[in-house]
């Protein structure tokens, strides 16, 4: 039997939780294969059976796993055999830390800038939900959150520096292959690319050719899902 993964879905069946990406290309890197499972942001009934309301959740058999990074953890101990994640002990820490680095350094950063287009990709309900849980964690309207965005996201690309400098000596930020911290990074842009039509890196940008490269990855399991300016213009 598969696994099972619940995601978030919007409008169109738009996979849009940079969260659920990460345990998606977790689980794609272990050779893993799932069965999905969609829900709407406003429906909590719906991961009551995980004693928790967020997503991504791995149900393997009589096992029930929250969280991107205990899915990680959890592929990664229950399935020795597989290619693994992080490497060692070592790289599983610094996988973490790059982990922590993007939660609290990189999103915070880029959310506030692009939430209001995620409201534009989901039902009415799961936007007005939305809307409510970002204006009250910003303090402020999700219009006033974008305004000017094109100067503030220069803040961003401030943000992954560290990234662009691996990635100018390195095909991955893991080193020569991708593993969990590309995965990490990687989801950030996957969202932006799917809830909004603004493109945050500058041309040239080291971090966009590796974009690229991870947009391919698995057969191009994240770039099957096409972009919200591609959607628009199709």
């Amino acid at each position: 039997m598969s696994m099972v993964l619940y995601e978030l879905a919007g409008r169109n069946g738009v996979r849009y939780s940079q969260f659920s990406w990460r345990s998606r290309l977790a689980l794609a890197h272990k050779g893993i294969p799932i069965a999905l499972r969609a829900v709407a942001v406003s429906d909590k009934a719906a991961l009551a059976f995980s004693g928790q309301d967020k997503v991504p959740v791995l149900v393997d058999g009589e096992r029930v796993i929250p969280d991107s990074w205990a899915i990680a953890t959890y592929l990664e101990e229950h399935y020795p055999d597989r290619p693994s994640l992080f490497g060692d002990a070592t790289a599983r820490a610094l996988a973490a830390f790059a982990a922590q680095w993007v939660d609290r350094q990189v999103v915070p950063v880029l959310v506030p800038l692009l939430a209001v287009d995620v409201v534009a990709c989901v039902e009415a309900a799961d936007a007005a939900h939305l809307r409510g849980q970002f204006e009250h964690a910003f303090g402020a309207t999700l219009e006033e959150l974008a305004a000017d965005r094109q100067r503030r996201i220069k803040a961003f690309r401030r943000a992954i520096a560290p990234a662009r400098a691996v990635l100018r000596t390195t095909p991955f930020l893991s080193g020569a292959r991708p593993a969990y911290a590309d995965y990490a990074l990687f989801s950030v842009l996957q969202w932006a690319r799917l809830v909004s039509p603004f493109e945050p890196l500058e041309d040239g940008d080291p971090v966009g050719a590796w974009r690229e490269t991870m947009l391919d990855l698995f057969d191009g399991l994240a770039r099957s899902h096409p972009a919200r300016r591609e959607r628009a213009e199709g």
